[in-house]
């Protein structure tokens, strides 16, 4: 993996410092899993026919951080989600991605972070609740490091496949 520097998990603490550690953790756990590949390598399928690769999986992050972040915590508003609509039975907007995307996904995952940490700023108690969904501030937290912990394992298997890199 990656020979930059990366975030450590969070030490003891209190609640929000403890959540908000493992989250900037698990989102720099993705970056990591990304760094250093091309366009290309980022849109490689873990294992065809399934569509799911890394650039997928940091579009479907995205959709996470918008949902549970600046779309839950932000100001009333109707949810639109980045990349389309879904619909039972319909596309996969997120997931389904080819290497012409790679370069917009990754500027679109960078602004739903800023967008999340500002919704998160709004909240000084993990009990407040956000307007979006009507949930606390605890709960949308807990919702995308709960997606960034289950893909980051994904993104592991998908990154070894790729180069045989490893790690956290």
């Amino acid at each position: 993996m990656s020979t930059d520097a990366r975030i450590e998990e969070p030490p003891d603490g209190d609640e929000r410092a403890i959540t908000l550690g493992w989250l900037a953790f698990h989102r720099d756990a993705l970056r990591a899993k990304c760094a250093g590949l091309d366009d290309a390598q980022l849109a490689t399928r873990a294992a065809p026919p399934s569509p799911l690769s890394l650039l997928g999986l940091v579009r479907h992050i995205t959709e996470m951080e918008r949902v549970y972040g600046a779309w839950a915590l932000g100001p009333t508003c109707e949810l639109q989600f980045v990349w389309g609509d879904y619909t039972d039975d319909g596309p996969e907007w997120d997931i389904d991605a080819d290497e012409s995307m790679a370069q917009e996904s990754m500027t679109a995952w960078a602004k739903e972070k800023r967008a999340a940490d500002a919704g998160i700023a709004e909240h000084a108690d993990l009990a407040s609740v956000g307007a979006g969904n009507g949930r606390s501030l605890r709960w949308n937290l807990q919702k995308p490091i709960g997606e960034y912990a289950r893909h980051n394992g994904h993104a592991d298997l998908i990154r070894e496949r790729i180069d045989g890199q490893t790690g956290e």
